[in-house]
């Protein structure tokens, strides 16, 4: 009787572990074939067949339709350069340029993956209508208040993540540096 208990509880112990361990998982992501570039992050093999079991699961949990390998690669950014959280209620700028890429968005989402909510309905930009600088960089103000140039505004929630989608572009599962793949950088330049 005395083993089938210790058998039962090393059962009941495993699976809520296993179970544990996969939600965990599922809801924050894993760093499986990421990859970083400053505060960048991809996950260039979501759109394979080689993808690895949790971020299968992440994608099926979220609903997700992942970017194919041969159509391009998603960033995300929920951070600045100095790891500093993007926060609604601060100015942040997003500059510099992108890796070589035929089409890219950026885009805003709530921390839940929804887009943000504001007066504009202007959710992010294209490579298309963004205003460049003489050398093709640009520089985009993300506020809660309205600002002078490229603008994405916040809506003033607290939390927020950023989506950077490369279309037809040769950045993957090969790329590793900054060198590799210049990234926009992102900088916290206030708070109100």
């Amino acid at each position: 009787m005395r083993l089938i208990l210790i058998t039962l509880t090393a059962l009941l112990l495993a699976t809520v572990v296993g179970v544990g361990a996969t939600w965990m998982t599922t809801t924050r992501g894993t760093e499986i074939g990421a990859l970083t570039i400053g505060a960048w992050t991809a996950r260039p093999r979501t759109g394979t067949a080689d993808v690895d079991p949790y971020s299968r699961a992440t994608i099926v949990r979220n609903g997700e339709l992942p970017i194919g390998t041969g159509d391009g690669v998603a960033f995300t950014a929920t951070t600045d350069d100095r790891k500093k959280a993007l926060d609604g209620r601060c100015d942040v700028i997003v500059s510099g340029v992108t890796p070589p890429a035929r089409f890219w968005t950026l885009t805003l989402y709530d921390r839940k993956g929804h887009l943000v909510a504001n007066s504009l309905q202007r959710y992010g930009f294209t490579s298309q209508e963004i205003v460049r600088a003489s050398d093709g960089s640009f520089e985009i103000r993300i506020a809660s208040r309205s600002r002078a140039g490229n603008w994405l505004p916040t809506g003033g929630i607290e939390r927020y993540a950023l989506m950077l989608r490369l279309y037809d572009t040769p950045v993957g599962v090969a790329t590793r540096t900054q060198r590799d793949a210049p990234m926009p950088s992102i900088t916290t330049v206030g708070c109100s």
